[in-house]
């Protein structure tokens, strides 16, 4: 069903940019062709990890007037998680780099320039 939606967009588009009936509808102002390069954008971070953890430990050395002995339980609860969400990102890396996944814009900007399109009608 999704490859007729694009069958269909696919002739909706060469129906537009066609000169059947006079002039094309759609001009475009540059080339339809892909560019040697992608935009060096930085891939989004996730989400934090530990917050209620922090908020915890806060809250016990607000109410201890900032000392630590008296939070070490938040403390060690709080160093844990830490550890855990910090294994759970460096597995996560792992995975990603294994499987291959999405390419970094540099890599993809290595791999175009590498094949670069065509300029010119053979």
């Amino acid at each position: 069903m999704a490859a007729q939606g694009g069958v269909l967009f696919q002739e909706k588009v060469s129906r537009l940019l066609s000169r059947e009936n006079g002039k094309p509808v759609l001009k475009p102002n540059r080339p339809l062709i892909l560019k040697d390069s992608v935009g060096n954008r930085k891939p989004r971070k996730g989400e934090a990890s530990c917050v209620t953890e922090m908020s915890l430990l806060m809250a016990c050395w607000k109410q201890n007037n900032f000392v630590d002995s008296l939070c070490s339980n938040e403390i060690n609860t709080f160093y844990t998680c830490v550890h855990k969400a910090e294994a759970a990102r460096k597995n996560m890396s792992e995975q990603s780099n294994v499987t291959g996944g999405r390419l970094t814009p540099k890599q993809a900007t290595t791999l175009l320039k590498r094949f670069p399109n065509l300029r010119s009608e053979i």
